[in-house]
């Protein structure tokens, strides 16, 4: 009877410890997957707006995507789903993405 009384109090315990944490933070990377639906698709074309090959990004020069990033972020490139995606990028988000698939082959 002791062993389930202490058995009990070690659960209770534990879980309200385990409920009581912050939830983990999102990975560094959580932004890069948006990305890998078009660019991580080898020989993906897209229709809009106009159909054309979508580049692979993994392996791309960081500053390179960092760059293509800002630019479409400000408007100085104009695919307009690039523009979308880029607008809600932070400079941290757009700093995350290049050096994960500038690392990426």
């Amino acid at each position: 009877m002791l062993a389930r009384t202490l058995l009990a109090v070690a659960l209770a315990a534990v879980s309200g410890a385990a409920a009581a944490q912050k939830p983990a933070a999102p990975p560094a990377h959580d932004k890069v997957s948006m990305c890998i639906g078009c660019h991580g698709i080898p020989g993906y074309k897209t229709a809009y707006p106009v159909v054309y090959h979508v580049p692979k990004i993994g392996g791309q020069s960081p500053a390179y995507i960092a760059n293509a990033l800002k630019a479409y972020r400000a408007g100085e490139r104009s695919h307009p789903s690039m523009r979308g995606i880029a607008a809600s990028l932070s400079d941290k988000d757009i700093a995350d993405i290049a050096a994960y698939y500038g690392g990426a082959k």
